[in-house]
């Protein structure tokens, strides 16, 4: 028993500081460059800024974030070419410790700004974008040690190769779980509402006729989910669980609008491959190494450690409220649930004066205040339901001469197909609630 307990810690460290070739990082670094500069000329081109951020005249900002907003056009414009630049200097590892800074902090500005467009995938790049920071994926293979701005080295510790394939462990993972739940497996839906919708595919289509269909691919999502990283760690069916890989999110990206998630998936998951790979493919780019390996600061361990927790922990924040969290949405962001439910909501809110000089209840037109996207998000979402009444009580007061209006808001939402019912209780003051993320009690059961 005591050599047992002595030997394990011993294996621990010695596979977490193994030295291991900078290559993989390298290509990891170079991967997540190309994506984001790829993606963010995508949106610029496409017009997104100006439908997104600068159009609009209001914005649903994050809790604790209000002082994140466009301000003006030159910001925004400016804040994407920075994002436009630090990306190729991330790709190309050059000025990569100010390229990676200013990657993490525009990227993550500009997904702060609204939470009506949050998707999983742009979490993961501020996710991804925080940890580079702090790796030094520069080191080799990059203009900087080309240039002698760093020392190129050979190798680095192992463990950061597994912080990088355990982060997408998790996201794989905890969207595994997530769907474990009746819903996705027992009743095939959101699948059941979405696939047949898809019969006009070729090739493909004529499949989601059939009423199996749905729940095959219910169940199949869900232990892919699970067990994928799994697979790509173990050597023997690495090659073959990538291609999995590969096929699973081009058939997702065909079939629903969910952007360059699949393209993120398929372009960093070669983290798992070995260093071998990493070597060959990079080999013409490599640098003449000056240093044999790198020895971090013992306080980045604790760094990744600390973070890793938080990831695991995150997916989980749901158990701490009651309810149905996909009628909810209570601790429903930031957990990697992707495409788990369908849902909509029509919303409209009444405001009224109080007090000696009440009047006449009057109901709002959203589309005065909120673009077509905006509207729809925040029909079934409670949060964004309680800050845009804050929202317009603000403004009932300060352009139309309000004491003190009274907000109340009735909202029928329909989830995974069922008829619509009531979100919240219509006879709640809005105006008396406190944003934060205290148990919403004047969200109604959809029981």
């Amino acid at each position: 028993m005591q050599a047992s307990s002595y030997n394990f810690p011993h294996l621990v460290n010695s596979i977490l500081h193994k030295p291991t070739s900078i290559s993989s990082l390298a290509y990891f670094r170079i991967a997540f460059g190309a994506l984001v500069l790829i993606s963010t000329l995508r949106f610029i081109i496409l017009g997104w800024v100006q439908n997104q951020y600068l159009d609009p005249t209001y914005h649903f900002t994050y809790y604790g974030f209000d002082w994140i907003q466009p301000y003006n056009n030159a910001l925004i414009y400016g804040i994407f070419g920075i994002l436009l630049i630090s990306a190729v200097g991330v790709l190309l590892g050059y000025f990569y410790r100010i390229s990676s800074i200013l990657l993490f902090l525009s990227f993550t500005y500009i997904e702060l700004l609204d939470k009506s467009y949050y998707l999983n995938h742009y979490y993961f790049v501020s996710v991804v974008a925080f940890m580079l920071i702090f790796l030094p994926a520069q080191k080799n293979y990059s203009l900087d040690s080309r240039l002698n701005r760093v020392k190129a080295i050979e190798s680095i510790p192992n463990w950061m190769i597994l912080l990088l394939q355990l982060q997408i462990a998790i996201v794989y993972i905890a969207a595994g779980i997530a769907k474990i739940n009746p819903d996705w497996l027992f009743d095939a839906l959101p699948l059941k509402i979405w696939l047949p919708a898809k019969n006009s595919l070729p090739i493909i289509g004529p499949l989601f006729t059939f009423d199996w269909i749905p729940y095959a691919f219910s169940f199949f999502g869900m232990l892919f989910d699970c067990t994928i990283p799994f697979f790509l760690w173990w050597k023997r069916t690495r090659i073959v669980a990538y291609l999995a890989v590969v096929v699973f999110h081009l058939l997702t990206g065909i079939l629903f609008q969910i952007g360059v998630f699949p393209l993120v998936m398929i372009a960093l998951t070669p983290i798992f491959f070995d260093q071998e790979t990493h070597n060959r493919i990079l080999k013409p780019f490599k640098n003449a190494v000056i240093l044999k390996s790198y020895s971090p600061k013992p306080i980045l361990q604790w760094l990744f450690g600390t973070h890793l927790l938080f990831q695991l922990l995150l997916p989980f924040q749901p158990l701490l409220y009651s309810g149905n969290m996909f009628w909810t949405e209570e601790g429903y962001r930031f957990g990697w649930r992707v495409m788990l439910a369908e849902k909509a909501g029509t919303a409209t809110f009444f405001i009224r004066e109080t007090g000696a000089n009440a009047n006449t209840e009057k109901s709002i037109i959203n589309s005065e205040y909120l673009n077509l996207h905006q509207e729809k998000q925040m029909a079934f979402q409670p949060d964004m339901i309680l800050q845009y009444a804050h929202h317009l009580e603000k403004t009932m007061i300060q352009k139309y001469g309000y004491v003190n209006p009274s907000i109340r808001c009735e909202t029928y939402v329909s989830l995974n197909g069922a008829s619509s019912k009531l979100l919240i209780d219509p006879s709640t003051d809005l105006t008396m609630q406190k944003r934060g993320y205290a148990k919403k009690t004047w969200i109604l059961s959809n029981k």
